[in-house]
Parts: C-alpha cells; structure tokens; sequence
C-alpha cells in the first residue's frame, strides 16, 4: 500500500563552487595556467587583465572623445608625412653580398625505440610473412627492452587479432634474430636471459668472463641472493675469483632499452615553484608564483547587455529570453571561477605562513637537522582549515627557497622522542641510519636489530619494525642484499 509522508534528512553535499574550490586547490602553478586558458576558451564571459576601477572606466571614455576629436579634424600632421611615392632605396637593403653563405640549418627529428629496432630489421633477408611477424614481436618489447609475454600467447594473438597462423618454433627462430640487434640484450623473455645475452657477446676467452657466464647459466638463483658461500663451493674457487666475475656481471645493463637514447625525444620534467620565499635579514617574505598566471576579470560588454535585458527592453521573443539565460549562466561561472582563485591564493598563502612559522629556524639557515617534527594536524589547529585542505595544499607544490626549491611535503615528518624527552624529527633518526649503513663493513652489512641497538645507545628509543619502516623509506635493502665480496 503506498503512503505519503514528510521526513527531514540531514545531508552533507557539495555545492558546485566548493568542488570547483577543492579541484583548483590540489593543482600546481602549471596545470593553474593551463585550467585558466582552458576556462577562457569555453567563457566568453571572462577576459584576461584586472577589473576595472571608477578611474579607469573615466580614462577610457576621455581616450573615446579624445579619439573621436581626432577623427573630426580634417587635417593633421600624419596627412602630410605621408607619401605615396616612397623611394626605391628607402625600403630595400643591399647589405651583403653574393659571396655570403645562408645556409638553411636542417630540423632533424629523432625516432623513438622501437623505430630503432625496425630499422634494424630492415637490413635482415626476410620475406614478406618473416617481416610482418618479426615486427609483431617487437611491437610486443617493451620500453626496458624485453619480451614479457609468452611465445604461446603471442601465437594465440596472431591468430585471433591478424588471423596469421605462425608456430612457436618461428617465432622464436625470429626472436633470436632480434636479440642479435643492439642494444645488446634486447628480446630478453627474463633477467637471466638478459644478462646471457650481454656476457655472451664479450670476449669468452678472458677467465672471469667464462666464470661470469657459468654463475648466471647454472648459479643464477645463488647469485641474486647473494648466497656467495654455496657458488664459491660448489665452483671450488676463491672469494678474489668469484669478486672478479662478480664485478663482470654488476658491469651488465639489466635494462637494455634504457641503453637507447635520443636526445630529441628525452621528457625533461621542469618544476615551477608555487611559492617565492625571500630573506631579508631575518624577515621572510612569501608571494605566490604568478608569473604565467592571468588577471581575471568579466567582460563589460555582456555585463551591459545583461543590464539592458533586465532592465526590460525587448524581451519578448524567446529567443531573446534564452540569449538573457545563456548570459546569466556565464556571468554567474565567471563570478565562481574568479572567487574560487581568489579562495585558492588565499588558502596557499594562509598555510605556507603558518608553515614558515613553524619551521622558522629550518628557513633561517637551511639545516636539515633543524626541522621540527610537523604533521598535518598541527598546521590545520594553526590556520584554523581541515586537515583535507592542508593535504591538499601540501600535495605536488613546491617553494622556492634561497637554498634551494623544495616540496612541501618535505617539511612534513613524524616526531620521536629521545631519553631526554626531547622531540626530534624521523629524518634525523633517517639520516643517522644512512650513515650507519653508509660507513658499515660491507662483508658484514648492519641488520635491522643490530641498527636498532644503535640508535638507542644514541638515545633514540626505536623498534626494529620501524628502523624496517625507515630503512625501505630511503629505498636501502636489506642486510642480506648489501653484502658484497
């Protein structure tokens, strides 16, 4: 049976405005420049430069009359310089002559990795059907130069996708002709393969090369575990024999297709700071980097047009009606998107403050060691915004210092406590482990406990989990996979 009823609900939602807050708010200074353009692109509403004051509306109608007096003056002093009949020699140079060389500078455009392979294979004697599948297969290398797939499931995709019967015997006949192109290594279906591939092409004649390509055919598991004391007995050889062979292989590029470099297609990540910070004595001063970003303002010609439709003058067609809505709309998206880049530089400003404030002696001299330990929540209690905004803001920024350009997520850390209660920042606890395993005998790597005991005789009471937690932070293996000959 159906019924009607009232029931109140509390809800949360967000409205349009704070979406579009919240999305500007997480995005650098790069993406900024580009979200503005892209808003004044799909807004005609919306222009570049800054609004316009009582003064310089004054201005621009004195320029208009000023302008408009000119117009109604018969002659001035432009109608008599110019002249129709403007010598030759006036508006042609003869400043070289034939002798001289301009010689056009050629564009040269690079070709990616896999192009480098298919020339390759350009220079080997195949048919028509041995190209086609020998392509396919380096279609499947990837960037780091191997075959990941297997031979059988690239069968499987020759006959499904291209409807091309081919056998496993064939295409690994072709891939063995790839693994002969260079980079040397490349067509590898696993490490050990790779590493085969790339001891076998020197010279098999000198002794740790030969014992190099015995450890990695028959002693391969042993040697990425760095289990040295079985391949050293069951070899029956020395520790100054397998160092050496050793040495030959850590020499071996375990990703061969970064081998392949083209300068002009190299991505170079270019880091714009969003924050300035000066020193001035001992006085800091902070501005926003709005060296690419545009003034915003609204375009006073739909300003105006709005104003006369609503002051009543030929409304009625629809036609004109929907013209009012569609202006309406786009004055209103204007007016959200300036207020929400005005929230989103106040909100910057607002924390990076608090942040400086802070970690003021870190700022003054640039020492690592004098970071406090900071959390989120202590810059949020300190600006009085929600911990989401302070991690919005803190993430993909970056601040320029006169020591250098930092991310803001590097002033952040957890806090520990010392034997004498004094409270210190994980990254000093993390830089005294790097140290530790930095000046550690490398014959008998420091394990995790052993690095627990000493930062306690340090006075840094601490658990091995953490010194873990800490030591795959600064991305450090363990003790087992530090140990050298």
């Amino acid at each position: 049976m159906l019924k009607q009823k009232l029931q109140q609900k509390l809800l949360q939602k967000l409205s349009p405005q704070q979406i579009q807050m919240i999305k500007l708010l997480e995005i650098p200074t790069m993406q900024l420049e580009q979200r503005i353009k892209r808003e004044l692109e799909e807004n005609p509403v919306l222009e570049e430069g800054r609004e316009e004051t009582d003064s310089d509306m004054q201005e621009e109608e004195e320029t208009r009359s000023d302008e408009q007096d000119k117009d109604n003056e018969e002659f001035s002093i432009e109608d008599y310089l110019e002249d129709d009949d403007i010598p030759l020699y006036k508006t042609s140079a003869k400043n070289y002559s034939r002798d001289d060389k301009r010689d056009d500078i050629p564009f040269s455009v690079g070709s990616t990795f896999h192009e480098f392979l298919e020339a390759q294979l350009g220079l080997r004697k195949l048919d028509e059907r041995q190209h086609a599948l020998a392509d396919y297969l380096i279609g499947n290398i990837d960037e780091d130069g191997y075959l990941r797939r297997e031979i059988e499931s690239v069968v499987d995709d020759l006959a499904f996708s291209l409807n091309v019967t081919a056998t496993e015997e064939e295409l690994l006949d072709l891939l063995r002709i790839i693994q002969d192109f260079d980079p040397v290594g490349i067509g590898a279906r696993d490490l050990r393969e790779c590493l085969l591939l790339q001891i076998r092409a020197k010279d098999q004649e000198h002794p740790e090369i030969a014992l190099a390509t015995k450890v990695i055919r028959h002693h391969f598991d042993e040697f990425t575990r760095k289990h040295y004391n079985k391949i050293r007995n069951k070899l029956g050889i020395s520790d100054e024999v397998l160092k050496s062979a050793i040495d030959e292989i850590l020499k071996l590029n375990p990703k061969p297709g970064s081998a392949f470099s083209d300068p002009l297609n190299k991505t170079s990540i270019t880091i714009v700071p969003d924050f300035i910070l000066e020193n001035d004595d001992g006085e800091f001063q902070i501005s926003l980097n709005s060296r690419n970003t545009p003034e915003l303002r609204l375009s006073r010609t739909y300003s105006e047009m709005l104003q006369s439709y609503a002051a009543g003058k030929d409304k009625s067609s629809s036609e004109q009606k929907e013209a009012i809505h569609f202006v309406k709309q786009k004055l209103d998206s204007a007016k959200w998107f300036i207020d929400a880049i005005k929230q989103r530089q106040n909100t910057l400003m607002i924390t990076m403050n608090a942040i400086i404030d802070y970690q003021r002696e870190y700022f003054m001299e640039g020492e690592e060691t004098l970071l406090k330990p900071m959390i989120l929540k202590y810059i949020a209690d300190r600006t009085g915004l929600d911990i989401s905004t302070i991690s919005r803001v803190a993430n993909s920024k970056y601040i320029q210092t006169h020591f250098g350009i930092y991310p803001l997520k590097f002033f952040f850390s957890e806090g520990l406590q010392t034997e004498s209660g004094e409270e210190v920042s994980s990254r000093e606890i993390k830089r005294i482990l790097q140290n530790c395993i930095d000046n550690e005998e490398k014959r008998k790597p420091l394990t995790d406990d052993k690095l627990a005991s000493i930062l306690q005789e340090k006075g840094y009471h601490i658990a091995r989990r953490t010194v873990a937690k800490y030591r795959e932070q600064l991305n450090i293996p363990v003790a087992r996979m530090r140990k050298e000959l």
